[in-house]
């Protein structure tokens, strides 16, 4: 049986964009909403530091020390957390209020994907149901030279590879199911789209990857992390306290500690733990996010 642990009650709104970095020791993950947040946990002290963002942050990606690429609402920043200095990289969907970015990450080549969906937030930061596929998978390559993917996604989630590199993992919540496309990693090109794994508790939302090439993916309203094997099949389940389960990531200095955000819950489950941090020792172990190589000038 794996423990889950609580490690930090933050009471997330909307828990999200968990990173890890092995420059530092340092777990990085953000809290969505019109003014979001951004949070950093120095796992060496237990040292916690949290960021005021002016817009929509909802995924980040380790740039150097002090450095994230992080995705917006108005596209790609850069935030330093050394001097709070917040910054524009390229300009995505800037001008759309009727959207902002949802789930990214890094490729071992160092381009930046992430997802767009529905804004489901209003002015005063309360939820809008989300009615309309009008999200797209964007790609950012390192010379910041901007791709359409794929169009008309609802709420793009789980920005995986495997651990060759050969494989790209993806999925649409509204869809409920994860997709498994051939990756060229050279070329950064999508092939061989088809479905690989379901489940019937929840909806798939972030995911991350180990050694093994497994998929471990949090459920919205499913109140567990499921191990999927490269084939789809589910290996594992992870039941946890609260049932909004949105994104995880391995990070610590053996890569075997996986750190899992959560999201408050309006509904009948509601407990004193939605929205905390937890962590869980596993036997397993992790693959770091790959870092961005975008080019700044």
């Amino acid at each position: 049986m794996n423990k889950v642990e609580l490690l930090d009650d933050c009471n997330n709104s909307l828990g999200e964009g968990i990173t890890y970095s092995s420059i530092n020791n340092n777990l990085y993950w953000l809290d969505i909403g019109n003014v979001s947040k951004l949070y950093k946990l120095e796992l060496s002290s237990n040292k916690k530091e949290v960021f005021e963002l002016p817009e929509i942050v909802t995924a980040t990606s380790i740039k150097s020390e002090d450095e994230l690429i992080l995705a917006t609402n108005n596209g790609l920043k850069l935030f330093n957390t050394s001097n709070k200095n917040f910054e524009s990289i390229v300009s995505i969907e800037d001008q759309q209020l009727l959207t902002r970015s949802n789930d990214g990450g890094s490729d071992a080549y160092g381009r930046f994907w992430f997802g767009t969906m529905q804004n489901n937030f209003d002015q005063d930061g309360n939820g809008i149901p989300i009615k309309d596929n009008i999200g797209k998978l964007y790609k950012v390559d390192t010379n910041k030279n901007v791709s359409i993917i794929e169009e008309g996604l609802g709420i793009p989630n789980t920005f995986v590879w495997s651990p060759d590199n050969n494989n790209f993992y993806f999925s649409d919540t509204l869809k409920g199911t994860i997709l498994s496309y051939n990756f060229e990693l050279e070329s950064g090109e999508l092939s061989n789209k088809k479905e690989l794994a379901n489940f019937n508790r929840g909806h798939p939302d972030g995911s991350t990857i180990d050694t093994d090439g497994c998929i471990w993916n949090c459920r919205w309203g499913g109140s567990c992390i499921v191990r999927f094997t490269p084939n789809g099949r589910v290996d594992q389940i992870i039941e946890m306290p609260v049932e909004n389960i949105t994104n995880c990531i391995f990070g610590g200095k053996d890569m075997k500690t996986l750190f899992v955000t959560t999201a408050s819950n309006d509904g009948k489950n509601k407990n004193e733990l939605d929205g905390s941090l937890f962590s869980i020792n596993l036997n397993y172990q992790g693959i770091e996010d790959n870092k961005s190589k975008i080019e700044l000038s």
